[in-house]
């Protein structure tokens, strides 16, 4: 295998073993990438080569998403592979959501990550790390989680039964329907009394005494998986670079995938520009709006400012603020993908913006209204859109890709709480996350058990 594990500190570069179950550097503490050696490996000539495996696709490794892309991440032999049929997803464009962006007809398109078979973009990097889970012989693997992580490493473990599982959510921070999904899936879960940040400290505490393979996305191999997102975006774009892609920013394991995925394409040759990347954070939840927007930390070539960071952080702790958001796919305070997306901020000439959960929620009214539903984390992506649209950052001929990270029935109580036209239903929901009101509520009509009454409701419409 010409495959490798790299610390991304320009000042080590230390590098280990795929074999090697690492979550950061051994000699110095920084993130891990997996790197290849390009030029003993056989790299395709063109982008398109990956289409003739559509007709093969009774081999289940052409069947996924995202090992049908397996020559651009390359690290597991093909009978290491674990796939469930992830990655069968749809680049949609949308011009109700583009009018609503203030997009020209036909220049916005939707990437659905929610028809993945645990409903979010997590399956993508979860069958990566799950394979080497397999390449390693991990009988155990763990997560902390705001819900999708659980979810997408509790139905590999079920489907596959290569592992079993342990998953740590925090308490009171999680959707039903994501916690519903853990449950189902059989996987042991711990409600840690705090919020994500605490029970990802706790399960690295955990996996590191015990041996527990973890799979959180400072697991390297989550993010190469997570890489070809964006190659099916190109793929649904006949191989053309959009202007821009915007992505909802949380643990920050999308936009760093994303960056190291047009990083290496343009390396290899195989695009001939890089897109602009826009990273969105919830208001109540902007760490990386607040480090990058406001006090200018850049990746720098890798000397980015640790002295800002760690300043910013015990801040953080001594006002003991935490999360709050609406958003709760994103509901995190200490980002451990930082360095990461930073680089990938540099590498796509990036922005980095802030939305409120009054933006989100008007703005996943809308992409329900045009065809999708989506959890309100995804429709942070489509409310950026929409605020660097009246910036002016994002032109209105640009061809502009928002990606929904998770499906609309992650988050069901969300959905009905703003539409149902319940005052109290949204108070006791909404309303202490700084909603003030459902713009776009579709409130359903209560009408007599009665024909012209019926009708008569109908007609009023």
């Amino acid at each position: 295998m010409h495959a490798l594990q790299r610390c991304i500190a320009p000042l080590c570069r230390a590098t280990y073993d795929v074999s090697d179950v690492l979550t950061s550097c051994p000699d110095c503490g920084s993130l891990l990438d997996i790197d290849y050696d390009w030029d003993r490996l056989p790299v395709p000539s063109s982008m398109r080569e990956f289409e003739a495996r559509w007709s093969n696709r009774r081999n289940p490794l052409d069947l996924s998403g995202v090992w049908r892309f397996r020559d651009l991440l390359p690290f597991a032999r093909d009978e290491d592979i674990v796939t469930i049929g992830e990655g069968q997803t749809i680049l949609q464009q949308s011009i109700a959501v583009g009018g609503y962006v203030g997009m020209n007809p036909g220049a916005l398109y939707l990437q659905y990550e929610g028809l993945n078979p645990s409903g979010s973009f997590k399956d993508n990097g979860m069958t990566a790390a799950s394979t080497h889970a397999r390449m390693v012989g991990a009988k155990m693997a763990a997560c902390a989680s705001t819900g999708n992580t659980s979810a997408s490493l509790a139905i590999y473990a079920s489907t596959t039964q290569v592992f079993k599982v342990v998953v740590f959510v925090g308490s009171g921070k999680i959707a039903y329907g994501k916690l519903s999904q853990a449950l189902d899936y059989n996987a042991r879960t711990l409600q840690v009394l705090g919020d994500f940040d605490d029970a990802l400290q706790r399960v690295r505490e955990v996996s590191g005494e015990r041996g527990i393979y973890l799979c959180n996305s400072v697991n390297p191999f989550r993010l190469e998986g997570q890489k070809t997102i964006m190659y099916r975006v190109l793929e649904g774009l006949n191989w053309q670079v959009p202007d821009w892609i915007v992505v909802p920013g949380g643990n920050l394991g999308n936009s760093s995938a994303f960056g190291k995925a047009f990083a290496e394409l343009k390396s290899l040759g195989l695009i001939d520009r890089i897109p602009r990347l826009a990273v969105i954070n919830a208001a109540g939840a902007n760490t990386l709006y607040q480090l990058y927007e406001e006090r200018d930390v850049r990746w720098d070539g890798g000397m980015s400012d640790d002295d800002t960071i760690n300043t910013f952080f015990a801040e953080m702790d001594a006002s003991q603020h935490k999360a709050s958001t609406l958003a709760s796919a994103i509901e995190i305070n200490r980002p451990v993908n930082l360095k990461k997306c930073l680089r990938a901020l540099e590498t796509c000439d990036g922005v980095v913006r802030q939305v409120t959960d009054q933006e989100i929620l008007d703005a996943k009214a809308q992409v329900g209204a045009g065809g999708f539903g989506c959890e309100p984390a995804s429709a942070a992506s489509v409310a950026g859109a929409r605020l660097l649209r009246r910036e002016g950052i994002i032109a209105p001929s640009d061809r502009v890709v928002c990606i929904l990270t998770g499906h609309q029935l992650k988050d069901p109580d969300a959905t009905v709480a703003y539409h149902a036209g319940d005052r109290a239903l949204f108070d006791a929901k909404l309303g202490t996350r700084g909603v003030e009101h459902a713009t776009f509520a579709n409130s359903p009509v209560v009408v007599d058990n009665n024909l012209q009454k019926i009708i008569e409701v109908l007609e009023r419409r």
